[in-house]
C-alpha cells in the first residue's frame, strides 16, 4: 500500500506516475521543521536492514553510512564519499514491520542511517516542500516491487544494447575506431558498439562533427553497421556560447537558456569553454534539444550517452578566479563545481524563477528525458540511451552508468554492490566502466571485472586517455578474454528475456540474495552474491590473486562452469563451499526448480538467434520473452513457454 504525505508545496518531479492516496499523519517518522528544512527520524532495531538509495558508496545494507543526495561530478570514489552522480531518495527498512519511503524533492537531502551508531534513520531535506511516499508490504522485496510499479516502467533498449561495447576517451577519428573494430574481429572477440567521446566533435561542441576526423559520418556509420557495430556518440549538457554556432543562436533567439543573478544568460566553463545550460525543466526546451539529435539520426546512429549533466562546472562567471582543483578543502567545493555556482542561476518553471540549487538533482534527469522524447520522434524503433546524472523517474527515459571509477579491486566490488540498489530505484539498464575509467587496469582485474559485467545489462569497457589502454585484445592469453565475451553472447537469450520481463512486471533484474531467501538469516547478510533474473545466482571473484572464492548456497543448486567452449553442470547441495574459478572461466548457479536458456556463439547480436536455445538446470519450463530486438511493441504476449525435453 502506498500513501502520500504532502509538506508545503512540493516541486512536481513527475517521478511517481501512479495515483496514490493522500494521508494526513505519517506513522513511520517523527517529523520536525527547521529554518527552511524538514527532518524525519525513525528508530532502527538491531537486526533491521536498510536497503535502497541507489547510486551511493557503501554496501547494499546502508547501515552505518551518511549519504547526501546532491548530484556531483567527483571521480574520487572513496569509501564514505557522500555524493555521486545520481540522487535516488528511496529506502526500505526491513524489520519486524517493513516499510519503504521515497522523499520526493529535487533539493539536497542528507540521509544518516545508524550513522555513528545512532540507532536511527535521520533524513534532513533542505526544503520545506516535500512529497513523502510511504510503502507498506509483507517484505522488502514486495515493497520494492510496489514502488517500481508506482514510478513507471523501465526504459527498454534494443537487443544490440545488451551486446558488448568498447569505449575510450581518446578515439579521435575514423582510423582509431576502425582499428578497434579490426582488432576485435582479428582476435575473434564479439563486439556490438563503439562509443565516441568528445574528440569526435568540432571543438567539443554539441551537435557538431569534426569533418577532418569524420569527413562522412553517414558513410562511416553505415560501414560499421555493416560489420554489426553501432557508433554511440556522447552529448554533453552545455551549449558553447559562440555567436555563429547554430545551436547557440537558436537557443538565444528562443530564450531557451538558464539565466544568472542579473537576468542574463548564465555562463559556465565545461569542455568547449564558456557555455550556456538549456533550461531542461521547460517542455519547449526539451523538445528543441531532443530534436537536435537529428544531426546524428540522419547519419544512421541509434545510440547515445549523455554526460556532464549534473551539471558539471569547471568554473563559472562568478568563480572563474578559483582555479579548477584548488581549494578542495573549502566546504563550498564539491568535485569540479563550487556550490555557489549552483546558487548563481535560475530556471523558469511554470512562469516562475526557480533557483537551480533548489531543483539541482532533477536537472540531469530532465536532459535524459529531452533526449529520449526527441529520439522517440526521430526514430521508429528502440534506441540506446544512457546518462551519468539522474533522479528517480529518469529510469523511464534511459539507463545510467556509475561514472568515473578507477581500476581498483574495491571499485569492482562497488559495482557489485551498486547493481541491486540501482534496480530498487528503477534503473534496470545500468552498469559500470568495466576495468575502470582511470588508473591502470591489470590483466587480472579486467578479467575478473568482465566476469561480473557479463551479467549486467550495460557491459562497456571504458577508460580515459593518458591511462593504460585496456581493450581486451591488448593483453596476453587472448583466449581468456574471448571466453568471457563469448559467454555474454551465449547468455543473451536469458539476459534479454529476464530484463524485459522485469521491466514489464515492475520487478528487479539484479537482486540481493536476501530477496530470494528472506527467511535465511545467512543469506540476508551476504552482499557479494546476487540473483540475476529468476533463475541465476552469481558469486564473482573480487580479490586480487584469488584462485576462487567461498560461495554460500541457501538451497541445492545446479553449478554451471563455463570453460570457454562448453557449459559443465554439476548438482550441488546447500551449504558453503570453496569454488575454484580460473581466469577466463566463469562459474554461476541455477536455482532449484529453474531453467536457464543459452544460445549459440556469435560475433554480434545481429547474428544471435534467441529462439535456438539449450536449457540448463533442473526445472520443467522457462518463460522466455522474445521479439525482433527493435520493436517498440514490447508486451507480455511476446513470452513463450519452453519446456525441458
Amino acid at each position: 500500500m502506498l500513501t502520500k504525505y504532502t509538506f508545503g508545496t512540493p516541486f512536481d518531479t513527475q517521478a511517481v506516475t501512479a495515483q496514490v492516496r493522500e494521508g494526513e499523519n505519517c506513522p513511520f517518522f517523527e517529523i520536525s521543521r527547521g529554518e527552511g528544512s524538514l527532518s524525519f527520524r525513525c528508530p532502527l532495531a538491531e537486526r533491521d536492514i536498510v536497503y535502497g538509495l541507489g547510486e551511493t558508496m557503501g554496501g547494499i545494507n546502508k547501515r552505518g553510512g551518511r549519504y547526501v543526495s546532491f548530484n556531483t561530478d567527483n571521480m574520487r570514489h572513496v569509501t564514505g564519499m557522500p555524493s555521486m552522480y545520481g540522487s535516488h531518495n528511496f529506502l526500505v527498512i526491513d524489520g519486524a514491520k517493513p516499510f519503504g519511503a521515497f522523499f520526493d524533492t529535487p533539493a539536497r537531502v542528507v540521509f544518516e542511517v545508524d550513522f555513528e551508531g545512532s540507532g536511527q534513520v535521520y533524513v534532513r531535506c533542505e526544503s520545506e516542500d516535500v512529497a513523502l511516499y510511504t510503502v507498506e508490504g509483507e517484505s522488502a522485496y514486495a515493497i520494492v516491487r510496489q514502488f517500481l510499479a508506482a514510478i513507471g516502467r523501465s526504459f527498454i533498449p534494443p537487443l544490440w544494447a545488451f551486446g558488448f561495447g568498447q569505449s575510450r576517451w581518446g578515439y579521435k577519428d575514423e582510423r582509431d575506431i576502425r582499428t578497434v573494430a579490426d582488432r576485435y574481429a582479428a582476435a575473434g572477440m564479439p563486439l556490438d558498439y563503439i562509443c565516441m567521446d568528445i574528440d569526435y566533435m568540432e571543438r567539443y561542441k554539441d551537435f557538431t562533427v569534426n569533418k577532418k576526423r569524420f569527413p562522412d559520418l553517414s558513410a562511416f556509420a553505415a560501414e560499421m553497421k555493416g560489420r554489426g557495430i553501432r557508433l554511440v556518440p556522447i552529448v554533453d549538457a552545455g551549449i558553447k556560447a559562440e555567436p555563429g554556432d547554430e545551436t547557440y543562436e537558436e537557443g538565444v533567439r528562443e530564450d531557451y537558456f538558464c539565466k544568472n543573478l542579473e537576468g542574463k544568460y548564465f555562463r559556465a566553463a565545461v569542455w568547449p569553454g564558456m557555455t550556456h545550460f538549456p533550461d531542461f525543466f521547460r517542455p519547449e526546451v526539451r523538445a528543441w534539444f531532443g530534436a537536435k539529435y537529428k544531426v546524428y539520426t540522419d547519419c544512421g546512429i541509434e545510440g547515445f550517452w549523455n554526460d556532464m549533466n549534473e551539471p558539471s562546472i569547471f568554473f563559472s562567471e562568478y568563480t572563474r578566479g578559483k582555479l579548477r582543483g584548488r581549494n578542495c578543502g573549502d566546504p563550498l567545493y564539491r568535485g569540479n563545481a563550487f556550490l555557489s555556482d549552483y546558487k548563481s542561476f535560475y530556471h523558469t518553471i511554470g512562469g516562475k524563477e526557480v533557483l537551480h540549487y533548489d531543483v539541482h538533482n532533477a536537472f540531469g534527469g530532465n536532459m535524459t528525458r529531452a533526449s529520449c522524447e526527441g529520439l522517440e520522434k526521430l526514430l521508429d524503433k528502440r534506441f540506446l540511451l544512457f546518462s551519468r546524472a539522474s533522479y528517480i523517474g529518469a529510469h523511464r527515459y534511459g539507463g545510467i552508468w556509475t561514472g568515473d571509477n578507477t581500476s581498483k579491486w574495491e571499485h569492482l566490488r562497488q559495482n557489485v554492490l551498486h547493481m541491486p540498489s540501482l534496480n530498487m530505484c528503477g534503473f534496470l539498464y545500468s552498469g559500470a566502466d568495466t576495468g575502470g575509467f582511470s588508473g591502470r587496469a591489470t590483466r587480472e582485474l579486467l578479467l575478473r571485472w568482465l566476469a561480473f559485467s557479463v551479467y549486467t545489462p550495460l557491459m562497456r569497457n571504458h577508460c580515459m586517455k593518458y591511462m593504460r589502454r585496456q581493450e581486451c585484445y591488448r593483453f596476453g592469453k587472448k583466449e581468456e578474454f574471448r571466453s568471457l565475451l563469448a559467454l555474454r553472447y551465449r547468455l543473451l537469450p536469458y539476459i534479454y528475456s529476464e530484463f524485459v520481463k522485469a521491466a514489464l512486471s515492475s520487478d528487479m533484474y539484479m537482486k540481493p540474495l536476501a530477496f530470494g531467501y528472506p527467511q535465511d538469516e545467512r543469506a540476508r547478510r551476504i552482499e557479494d552474491q546476487l540473483l540475476v533474473g529468476d533463475s541465476l545466482m552469481v558469486a564473482p571473484v573480487l580479490e586480487k590473486g584469488a584462485k576462487g572464492r567461498t560461495v554460500y548456497l541457501p538451497e541445492a543448486m545446479t553449478q554451471v562452469r563455463w570453460t570457454g567452449e562448453t557449459f559443465k553442470t554439476l548438482s550441488v547441495p546447500a551449504g558453503e563451499r570453496f569454488v575454484e574459478v580460473p581466469l577466463g572461466e566463469a562459474v554461476f548457479f541455477i536455482r532449484r526448480g529453474r531453467l536457464l536458456p543459452v544460445g549459440g556463439a556469435c560475433m554480434h547480436t545481429g547474428e544471435a538467434d534467441l529462439s535456438a536455445v539449450t536449457l540448463l538446470g533442473d526445472g520443467e519450463e522457462y518463460a522466455q520473452y522474445i521479439d525482433d530486438g527493435t520493436t517498440r511493441d514490447v508486451r507480455a504476449e511476446n513470452i513463450r513457454i519452453l519446456k525441458r525435453r
